[in-house]
């Protein structure tokens, strides 16, 4: 007979398969616990052949961080179907695959993969999430058709590899004179080539088309007919304040003349030859020197062919409100009285970080009064626990998010000044804070050998501009504004002057001292001629990387006086 138990074993052999039993249920319970939420984005793009839409230099890669896409324009000289990617950055150290085929980019990396983009791909970045991203590659292929008393633009069809081409009414079939006949892109051969030629056209000719990335010609058929009349001469007038642009379509081999008059007079007066450029069927033109809000005519002429007369009118000056950065008020009392660049009882139009630098110090951009002048005085300090550089801009804090702001930019504007004007002083001082750790956020904005070289350099201030074009306003807490900036990295989204709305942009930085009143007049460079300003984005800053929390806590700037110029 075997011995009973013992209590005492009983109960550790009990614990024993209770406890094994409690692994064991362990085991099958699903892990419940949430994953991190990572965000990552592409940031950056490059391509063996990019290009602009032009085809004539580099471009960036045009990124829409809302839609998740990205276009790329490339040469001639590239294959479409083995295209070379040669850079991609990512936010948060994503994988990245391309429609399966999952790689790692390193910023040391050599590896450089072929794809092919003879359509539309999709990228998807791998965080604890998947973004997926649609990557368009468009290439560039520059056809030029020239022929003597063309009428309109030749019609090319890439698909079945025809041209069309139309003359005047008068012009012989038999004796075209070709100008340029380029149907291979800026790289490519056309053979026979013949520009300058004089060739029978009665009938269609045929062209062998190599392409600089293919060794295999194809072939191409030219047709010239005449048109049923010569083209009329057209005029069309987009103006700003002390310019407007004209253009229009002529009939090949003239040279237009645009005149113009103020509304009312009878002499025309003629825009100078170098402010006008012709193409084979179009022109462009600049008429200079105008008067802001002022009602006036234009015409063109070429090929005794002339436009109808069109009416337009300059639109008037329009400055910036409080510009002479006068009027000011302070609300609470002490050292952490709040200073606002704005009237008390008014309207803000400028406003200030100081709602941010007050809830743990003193204001930071401040007005004085010395020597006949009222003007902004930003110092860039540490304040308590964050580097802060003084600034004003135009529009409102709206947020104190930690120890980061919210804030809008941008009031509403509706002119074309020419230059920013402004008076002011700095006292720059070495670079002693911030410039931490790297967060992948800022990328979207400054490259990390920037940041990295930042810490010891003088600071910089920083004066810009920029006129905003028709865009979506940006929602917080159910208001509507043109731009919203936040400094939390998490949550990071700065203004960049690269925005596909910012119709023009002028930037003044300093990185020394200027110890007397200096007046500096800044031009202001137009990227489009034909859009409407909506909004108006003036910022200055004692310490141009203050976004970043980085800069030298001595550093001040001065600045009184801003005007717009209409020259």
């Amino acid at each position: 007979m075997l011995p009973s138990p013992q209590p005492h074993n009983l109960l550790s052999r009990n614990l024993i398969l209770l406890l094994a039993a409690t692994l064991l249920a362990a085991c099958t319970i699903k892990d419940t616990l949430p994953l991190p939420w990572v965000r990552s984005e592409i940031t950056c793009l490059e391509m063996e052949g990019q290009c602009d839409a032009a085809g004539t230099s580099f471009a960036e890669a045009q990124i829409d961080k809302e839609r998740r896409t990205v276009d790329v324009y490339v040469d001639d000289r590239v294959s479409l179907n083995a295209l070379r990617i040669k850079k991609i950055e990512v936010t948060n150290n994503a994988s990245v695959s391309i429609e399966g085929t999952k790689f790692h980019f390193k910023p040391d990396s050599t590896w450089q993969p072929v794809v092919d983009f003879t359509q539309e791909r999709t990228f998807t970045l791998h965080t604890y999430q998947t973004y997926a991203w649609q990557v368009r590659v468009h290439q560039v292929i520059a056809r030029k058709i020239e022929v003597e008393n063309q009428v309109g633009e030749a019609v090319v069809d890439p698909v079945n590899r025809n041209a069309i081409v139309y003359v005047a009414p008068t012009q012989p079939l038999n004796s075209v004179k070709v100008k340029t006949l380029q149907l291979g892109g800026q790289h490519g051969t056309t053979a026979p080539m013949v520009d300058g030629q004089t060739l029978d056209f009665s009938l269609r000719r045929t062209f062998n088309v190599t392409y600089a990335y293919a060794s295999q010609a194809e072939t191409w058929q030219v047709f010239v007919y005449n048109a049923e009349k010569n083209i009329a001469t057209t005029a069309t007038v987009f103006p700003h304040s002390t310019r407007a642009f004209v253009s229009g379509e002529m009939q090949n081999g003239d040279t237009p003349l645009v005149e113009y008059r103020k509304k009312g007079e009878e002499a025309w007066q003629k825009v100078p030859a170098e402010n006008i450029t012709a193409t084979s069927t179009s022109y462009e033109a600049t008429i200079a020197g105008l008067t802001p809000g002022m009602d006036y005519e234009a015409r063109t002429t070429a090929g005794g062919s002339t436009s109808t007369v069109v009416s337009f009118s300059t639109v008037a000056e329009q400055q910036l409100e409080n510009s002479g950065l006068d009027n000011w008020h302070t609300e609470g009392e002490g050292k952490q009285a709040l200073y606002c660049p704005w009237a008390e009882g008014a309207q803000r139009y400028w406003d200030t970080g100081n709602h941010g630098a007050t809830t743990v110090g003193s204001s930071n951009s401040t007005c004085v009064t010395e020597g006949g002048r009222t003007y902004a005085n930003l110092e860039s300090r540490y304040i308590i626990i964050k580097f802060a550089a003084g600034n004003i801009f135009t529009g409102e804090y709206l947020k104190t998010d930690g120890s980061n702001g919210i804030l809008s930019f941008g009031r509403p504007y509706h002119s074309f000044p020419t230059h920013l004007q402004f008076d002011y002083k700095y006292h720059t001082s070495t670079i002693n804070k911030g410039g931490g750790k790297w967060d992948d956020a800022y990328s979207r904005y400054i490259t990390r050998q920037t940041y990295d070289q930042l810490k010891g350099q003088p600071d910089t201030c920083q004066v810009f501009l920029a006129l905003i074009g028709d865009k979506d306003e940006e929602e917080y807490k159910g208001k509507t504004y043109p731009f919203i900036i936040r400094t939390r990295p998490s949550t990071l989204k700065l203004f960049n002057p690269e925005d596909d709305n910012v119709i023009a942009y002028a930037s003044l930085s300093k990185g020394e001292t200027v110890s007397e009143w200096t007046t500096a007049k800044v031009p202001i460079h137009y990227r489009h001629t034909n859009r409407t300003p909506k909004y108006v984005v003036c910022v200055a800053s004692s310490s141009k990387y203050g976004d970043y929390f980085i800069g030298g806590d001595q550093s001040v700037l001065c600045l009184d006086n801003l005007k717009l110029l209409y020259e």
